[in-house]
Parts: C-alpha cells; structure tokens; sequence
C-alpha cells in the first residue's frame, strides 16, 4: 500500500492509499487491465473501513485507492463547507489526478454517507466513473425522518467520546462486533488519534461532524436519481434484530431501484458497516457485476 496526498481544493488535501493488485497480472485474455475501484467511506469513518474489500478486490487482479474525505481521517480538516456537493466535487478532483495514474473511470463505491456522496458525484461527473456501489447508502433522505434540522441535530448527533480510554473505546468494538474479521475491528480503531496518555480523540472533530450531518440533511440524493447514466448497484444491509428499520429501507431501496435508469439490487444480510463484517463477500458481489457486462 501506498499513501499519497491529493490537493483538491484550497487548503483542502485527501489522503488516498493506493493498493496494487496481488497474485494476478491484472489482465485478462479478452479484455485486458480490469477496471479499477474506488472506495469511500461513510460519517465519522475513514477509509481503513475498507482494507480487507480493497485485500480481496486486489487479490482478483484490480488495482484499488481508498479515500479518506475532507475532515475525516488523514485528511485535511478545514473549517468547511461539508455539503454533500462539495464533497463529491473533492472526490472528483481526486479522481481526476488517479486517471493519470492509471484509474480511467473506476467503479467508484460509498458507504452510508459515502454512498449519497457517490450519487452525487455521477450525477455532476458523469464521466468520472463506469457505474457507482452504494453500500447501505444513496438513498439516505435525513429531511424526511427529521421535519426540521433541529430534531435531525438533537437525534444523531454523535457522542462525546474526546478523552475516553483508548481500551474502554476498544473493548467496547470488539464486543459489539465479535464476527467481524480484525481488518474491520482495526479499521474501525483507525476512526481515532491514539494519543500518549492512553485516550482518544476522534479525527473528525464534534463540531464537523454536525456540519457534516448539516449537508446530509439537506441533501436529497433521490432527487438526483434521473440524472445517473451509469450503472448503479445497491448494496444494503438487513438486519435481522430491527425488522422494522428493514421493512422502511426495503421501501427505500425499492423506490431507489424503480427511479435509477439502470440499477441492480444485491442484499446482505448484516450490520450497517458490511464492508468491514463481509469484506470478502462484498467485494465478490461488486466483481460479478463485470460478468455480464452491467460494469461495461
């Protein structure tokens, strides 16, 4: 893996690691070099998240870049604007630097956040991608759970966790999580600056995490639906202990499904991070989208 830093704005840097492919020419006899992937992480995340998809993704002759998106991570952590467009612009100046480097229109995949941020950057960059993953996200319309941003802020806004024992932190991911693989324990652990007296601080600051929340809740990536002219694959989660939380995102992704001109629907059953739970299991599905042409 390598680490590079690409300025995207004034100011503003992203941290991307490049992973190159593992045990396999990248090159197959029909087609030649395999496309790459791009992977973008969701809120309050970063993109360790996705080392063990990238591990697998590579392993399959694909070259990956993982991004960490501005406030979030390694990367820079400027003041603002955090709405969802200025993200995805971010994501697209990356791109446009990673084209030279040999990512000529990846399959570009977000999480959660990262998934309404990759409906939004197809829908302003068509031609920065061959098709875009949304993974339990790109359907997320917090202004229409929340009436008003005052009760989308008093809900979700995230704990105070400056300060807490780094073990506390950790004992308490592991624990939640004792079926995800370490890539993901370690992933996630990655979210927060360890610092020498045994706490934590995480990257994304509370202050910009309500800003980024702010730009979510004025996003509606549904209204940008008509205007994707790539290929869209929806990756969400079921979860089995919260049947009724499945049963409304069933009808989201439904609703995603029948709007996108040209869309596919894969489930999963699990948490709201099946990158980090089913890493391997992920990245076979986004793959097989190259099977028969949907990822042309």
């Amino acid at each position: 893996m390598q680490t590079e830093r690409i300025q995207v704005a004034d100011g503003v840097e992203l941290a991307v690691d490049l992973f190159e492919p593992s045990g396999v020419t990248g090159v197959t006899g029909t087609t030649g070099t395999l496309p790459a992937f791009v992977l973008v992480h969701g809120l309050a995340s970063n993109a360790r998240l996705w080392d063990g998809v990238a591990a697998r993704l590579t392993a399959r002759g694909h070259r990956v870049a993982t991004v960490d998106l501005r406030g979030h991570g390694r990367s820079s952590k400027p003041d603002g604007p955090y709405d969802v467009a200025t993200v995805a612009d971010d994501l697209a100046a990356a791109l446009a630097v990673l084209a030279r480097q040999g990512f000529d229109r990846p399959v570009v995949a977000g999480q959660s956040w990262g998934g309404n941020v990759v409906v939004e950057l197809a829908a302003r960059h068509p031609d920065a991608t061959r098709g875009i993953v949304c993974v339990d996200g790109g359907w997320l319309e917090l202004a229409r759970e929340f009436p008003s941003w005052g009760a989308a802020r008093e809900r979700l806004a995230p704990p105070r966790l400056l300060g807490r024992p780094l073990r506390e932190v950790e004992g308490y991911i592991r624990g939640a999580h004792p079926d995800w693989p370490e890539a993901g324990i370690q992933g996630t652990l990655a979210n927060f600056d360890a610092r020498p007296d045994g706490t934590i601080a995480p990257h994304l600051p509370f202050e910009r995490h309500i800003d980024v929340l702010r730009g979510m809740w004025k996003h509606s990536p549904t209204a940008r639906y008509a205007a994707l002219r790539v290929p869209v694959l929806l990756l969400p989660a079921d979860s089995a202990s919260n049947p009724t939380w499945t049963e409304r995102k069933r009808r989201q992704v439904d609703a995603a499904a029948a709007a996108i001109p040209r869309a596919r629907v894969h489930w999963f059953t699990g948490d709201h991070d099946i990158h980090a739970q089913h890493p391997v299991e992920l990245a076979d599905v986004m793959c097989a989208q190259f099977d028969d042409g949907f990822f042309a």
